[in-house]
């Protein structure tokens, strides 16, 4: 619930505060699951794809959207939240810094695209849940990936 999640000290106000749309994307190999991390563009952290609310698209479907983009992943997102986790989306300089609360949709990978809109700004790699978890800075993003299992089909 968002209500549970530990906001960071200097929000003030509700309002202050912004959702965005994350995919926990995965795949099974080897009877084992691996997820997905991809590069941030401007201090080359892990991350899972994630943006911002789209007025023409479900969560779900914004999550998917942005997996695309950032990633090149096609496959089959779950309407139902794995997660959430808090974090700051910094502005460089370009703007403010802003507190977010991402929400998680879980991804099947179908496919990765070579070509897709974001490959020259990301890296992406496969990790195991537990690997991953020791890779991202978000403690809560952390804790998600230690316990992420797959919904069933």
């Amino acid at each position: 619930m968002i209500e549970d999640i530990e906001l960071p000290k200097a929000l003030k106000r509700d309002k202050d505060l912004r959702t965005q749309y994350g995919a926990l994307c995965y795949r099974m190999m080897r009877g084992k699951v691996q997820v997905l991390l991809i590069t941030s563009r401007t201090r080359r952290r892990w991350i899972i794809p994630k943006g911002w609310p789209m007025s023409d698209r479900s969560p779900a479907e914004a999550a998917s959207l942005e997996a695309w983009e950032e990633a090149g992943v096609s496959g089959k997102v779950s309407g139902d939240v794995v997660g959430y986790f808090p974090y700051t989306k910094y502005g460089d300089g370009l703007g403010p810094d802003l507190p977010c609360v991402v929400c998680v949709f879980p991804l099947k990978v179908k496919s990765l695209a070579k070509e897709f809109p974001e490959r020259h700004e990301r890296r992406r790699k496969w990790f195991s849940p537990k690997q991953a978890s020791k890779k991202v800075a978000e403690p809560d993003l952390r804790q998600l990936l230690r316990d992420f299992k797959p919904p069933k089909s």
